[in-house]
């Protein structure tokens, strides 16, 4: 593809044009057993309903007995879920803008090239929006001039395309740095007996990048943790309810037949919690789309690490986790990102730097000092 010209605006502020001039180089319930009979009926209808997979950790359903036993060394009754984008990879500094700036070479701009100052006054002015801000910097600079202005929207489509094909690569790479102290962190959860899941289903980037940046923990790591994806978020039961794929045919035939075994106040509880998801379901289709993709996934993460909402705190990078999390009732945490530097969430427990030292740490988790 031939170089494309771009046509400068007659008039550009100075301050526009100095800053394009540079070229500065490139983030409960316990499960307390009541009676081994009781508890192993009462947990058959989860495995029932979900399909068998193969290999795929499948997520229990903790059924609460009538009486409590006390164990010895009980594992906290808290779990931690982790978002990736902005948590596990500052994504925003080390990785959006020099794929942009590779997505520009494909498609032969070479009138196109972001600096830091420049990137981030786009995201300044275009609250992170993607296709806002390529509208915004092709406004300032001028389009291409083979570009007919009916195309305009496809043409930052197909920049976008380009953009996440690199920034893929670009994750799979060494150039994509862990957020320092974030490993230390999982690996004191672990060792505390804190259950950790990674949500890869809505960030802004795509699950394959996401999963890239996972890789980067080491195979030791992230074979004791959860990976909560789309098929893992299907295969739970929230998901089979709310998003209605794959429930299995014989569903409603073995919630009768495993009911039956068990005590009549395990029945009353089960139907109790079975009608709460159910309401829940209708509740969530009042939201949006996207906003109902990340309570699923905050619900099946929290189904994985067999806690309660209400004992799951969601460490968040983005906006959208934060009100999700405030919908459900699941505490948040946010770790500021270079995208979320200055921005504001009320409904956080907390936001913090980073990871260890005055930031977050799972010390401070556990006695709930947020700050």
């Amino acid at each position: 593809m031939a170089a494309a010209r771009c046509l400068p605006l007659r008039a550009s502020p100075p301050e526009v044009a100095k800053a394009f001039s540079s070229s500065i180089p490139a983030s409960s319930s316990s499960s307390s057993s009541s009676s081994s009979t009781t508890t192993a009926a009462a947990s058959l209808p989860l495995r029932a309903a979900v399909p068998p997979s193969s290999g795929r950790r499948i997520p229990p359903l903790r059924c609460a007995s009538s009486s409590s036993s006390s164990q010895g060394s009980a594992s906290p009754d808290i779990a931690v879920l982790l978002e990736v984008e902005g948590v596990l990879a500052d994504v925003y500094r080390f990785g959006n803008r020099q794929a942009f700036n590779v997505a520009f070479q494909n498609l032969g701009l070479d009138c196109a090239n972001w600096t830091e100052p420049i990137y981030a006054d786009l995201v300044r002015k275009a609250s992170g929006d993607e296709e806002r801000m390529l509208l915004l910097f092709f406004n300032r600079i001028g389009w291409p001039t083979s570009l007919p202005t009916n195309e305009k929207e496809s043409f930052m489509k197909s920049v976008l395309r380009e953009k996440l094909k690199a920034l893929e690569v670009f994750s799979a790479s060494d150039s994509l740095p862990l957020r320092p102290g974030v490993e230390q962190f999982i690996d004191d959860a672990l060792n505390e007996g804190v259950p950790v899941a990674i949500l890869t289903t809505y960030g802004r980037n795509g699950e394959k990048t996401s999963r890239y940046i996972i890789e980067k923990l080491g195979q030791e790591r992230t074979s004791k943790i959860h990976i909560v994806g789309k098929e893992e978020v299907e295969r739970s039961l929230y998901g089979q309810l709310v998003l209605g794929e794959g429930v299995a045919s014989s569903l409603d035939e073995q919630l009768v037949k495993e009911a039956q075994k068990a005590a009549s106040a395990e029945k009353q509880r089960i139907a109790e919690e079975v009608a709460s998801i159910l309401k829940l379901s209708v509740d969530i289709n009042a939201a949006s789309k996207s906003s109902e993709k990340i309570i699923v996934t905050l619900r099946a993460g929290s189904e994985y690490v067999g806690r309660d909402v209400q004992n799951c705190v969601l460490v968040a990078g983005s906006q959208s986790g934060v009100l999700a999390a405030e919908r459900i009732g699941m505490p948040c945490i946010v770790v500021r990102s270079s995208l979320t530097a200055r921005a504001e969430f009320h409904s956080a427990k907390a936001v913090m730097d980073g990871f260890g030292g005055t930031d977050l740490t799972i010390s401070k988790l556990l006695s709930k000092k947020w700050s």
